[in-house]
């Protein structure tokens, strides 16, 4: 398979490999381009829940993204997990140098299982200094709601917030409706000139873990080869979709997906 294109991902680690960079890598992987990494965190976690979290220090941070992006120019950036203030503000000046425009923005601010992985201060240092550098903000509907202060409980509270988001200074807004209780999923793509919606069916399933990392790298890795940012949500959602269908089912707690369900083995391999 031939590489396509360099994808950065700045983001935490998990350790149970379903969420964070670990999926990161393996969805920009899977989709034939070469990732890149910034890790912003290194957490101890598995399909339960996350029993501790280390922080790596901003400087740390800025130095992995402008060293690396240094020598191999990335085509697209992907950023989840981002822990602090400063954090915030070393990405914004390390992503600045690098003068890329295709930036997807995953607000990660709640793990699966419950646990907050972002503070008040840098929630709001999040909506006025980073936003507004995306192409794409992907939140989740808590994430919606936590940003834009509102509670979402159907499609027209979705379209709603995500028009806040856009007055945030955000280009484009793909608000995610997974946690809406209805059998189709509506995941719902708002600029200042349309609204798309993606219905998708529900699959009755507990193993959904790492499904938003999952889907910022996905749009990113399509972006990062030329297609259009709406296209590119679309082709996103389908990889998603397809991972959660066919995943593996492992451990005792929220399950990973399955990030292999775009590659063919070679028989000779099998």
């Amino acid at each position: 398979m031939k590489i396509n294109s360099k994808v950065l991902i700045i983001a935490g680690s998990d350790s149970s490999g379903g969420a964070g960079i670990q999926a990161d890598i393996k969805t920009v992987t899977a989709l034939g381009s070469y990732a890149m990494t910034a890790i912003t965190a290194v957490t101890t976690q598995n399909t339960t829940g996350v029993k501790s979290i280390i922080p790596i220090s901003h400087k740390e941070i800025l130095n992995q993204i402008v060293f690396t992006s240094k020598d191999i120019k990335p085509d697209a950036i992907k950023i989840g997990m981002l822990h602090s203030t400063k954090v915030i503000e070393s990405v914004v000046k390390s992503i600045e140098s690098i003068k890329s425009k295709k930036i997807i923005l995953d607000p990660v601010m709640v793990a699966k299982g419950g646990t907050k992985l972002i503070d008040e201060k840098a929630i709001k240092s999040l909506k006025s200094k980073l936003i507004k550098r995306a192409m794409l903000i992907t939140p989740n509907i808590p994430e919606a709601e936590i940003l834009t202060k509102t509670f979402i409980k159907n499609k027209k509270d979705m379209i709603f917030a995500a028009n806040k988001l856009l007055e945030c200074g955000a280009k484009n807004v793909l608000i995610k409706g997974g946690h809406l209780d209805h059998k189709t999923v509506q995941d719902i793509f708002v600029n200042k000139s349309e609204i798309k919606i993606f219905n998708s069916l529900r699959y009755k399933t507990k193993n959904t873990h790492g499904t938003g990392c999952t889907l910022s790298s996905a749009i990113a890795t399509y972006l990062s080869c030329g297609k259009p940012i709406k296209k590119s949500c679309e082709l996103g959602i389908n990889y998603v979709n397809s991972a959660i269908k066919t995943n593996p089912n492992y451990g005792k707690g929220h399950g990973p997906i399955n990030h292999l369900n775009t590659m063919n083995i070679l028989r000779k391999f099998r």
